[in-house]
């Protein structure tokens, strides 16, 4: 059941001291009760031990934590971690802890489902139920940093907007989260190691740029032929690559950092001589690298990971033209953890 009580962290530091001064207490007792909130992650007010019990009791009057809960944890052979994260409202969406040797990064959702259509992404089959709130973004970084901690014994170092829904569709909420996770009162985190996909909204590029945003942008481009990428993403037909272009000059010119490309190549789809070239021609626009990823099926057949000459072909013609390129394999695949996977399948 929903509880009726508003959430004590949708309130600012300044009105949780504003409540403590009209219940008669001293206003720093409004920064002690956030520091429990962001800083230490706190699950209910019982956990806040150098407040008293009679203000604990006060908060449970007035407030209550929505707190999310790991529902299930799977973890992979290659050390993958998969959480579905039960929300208040007993929606769940799946957040993963992805480890290698040199970091362990969070891929946080933003969204129960997805507002766009892309064909090769399970995601995308579920309806978008709601926006996570703030919050529950925020809530899913702890719960994998700790998880980072206890099964890896290192702390989170990446967090990546790439999981469940478009974030630039909750552009206020990811943002409002993002600047709590950077916080010194929250994780303290520095942007720089923060990056947020995006399916490609131009507009809201845009406004990301003129926020002067400090974490880096990805853009899952998948072709540089318009009618090629509207068979693959067919909202692409509202965001014309004409529309991104001018969008990803625009964010280059405002806050002078690279773009990276987020580019899976499928059998038969983007995998001839021409589709090559117009990536090529695409990445002249903005400073950029190209991510190739490795394709992870969803139950059937329509796309098919390309043949190995094909990506190396990739690979020749964007190193040729001096344009830096890395092939992403994919981890978590046995868990459906991986790029594109996540569909809430238990």
């Amino acid at each position: 059941m929903i509880s009726e009580k508003k959430d004590i962290r949708a309130l600012s530091k300044e009105e949780l001291r504003d409540f403590f001064v009209s219940k008669g207490d001293k206003a720093f007792r409004g920064n002690q009760v956030y520091e429990w909130l962001w800083n230490k992650g706190a699950h209910s007010f019982e956990d806040m031990t150098n407040i008293s019990k009679e203000t604990r009791t006060q908060l449970e009057e007035n407030f209550v934590i929505n707190h999310i809960k790991v529902d299930t944890l799977q973890k992979s052979k290659d050390g993958t971690i998969k959480n579905a994260v039960r929300l208040h409202d007993g929606l769940i969406v799946e957040s993963v802890l992805i480890p290698t040797s040199k970091r362990t990064t969070a891929c946080v959702s933003s969204q129960v489902g997805c507002s766009l259509d892309c064909n090769f992404c399970a995601t995308a089959r579920l309806k978008r139920m709601r926006n996570l709130n703030p919050d529950e973004i925020y809530d899913q970084v702890v719960a994998i940093h700790r998880e980072s901690l206890l099964y890896h014994n290192r702390p989170l170092t990446n967090i990546v907007f790439m999981g469940m829904g478009e974030p630039l569709m909750n552009y206020k909420n990811v943002l409002e989260s993002i600047e709590k996770i950077t916080s010194d009162e929250g994780l303290g985190m520095s942007p720089k190691r923060i990056t947020l996909s995006t399916s490609g909204v131009p507009k809201m590029i845009k406004k990301l740029a003129d926020d002067k945003v400090k974490f880096n942008l990805a853009v899952s481009l998948h072709s540089a032929i318009q009618e090629t990428r509207e068979q693959i993403m067919p909202f692409a037909k509202s965001f014309t690559l004409q529309d991104l272009q001018e969008s990803l000059e625009y964010w280059y010119s405002n806050t002078k950092k690279k773009i990276t490309y987020e580019y899976v190549v499928w059998k038969g789809i983007n995998d001839k001589d021409e589709d090559i070239k117009a990536l090529v021609r695409f990445c002249k626009y903005v400073p950029c690298k190209v991510n190739l990823i490795e394709y992870n099926p969803i139950d059937d057949g329509d796309f098919q990971q390309a043949d190995d000459d094909a990506i190396q072909k990739y690979i020749q013609q964007l190193e040729s033209n001096r344009i830096p390129v890395t092939v992403r394999r994919s981890r978590g695949k046995d868990i459906d953890a991986a790029c594109g996977q996540l569909a809430n399948k238990k």
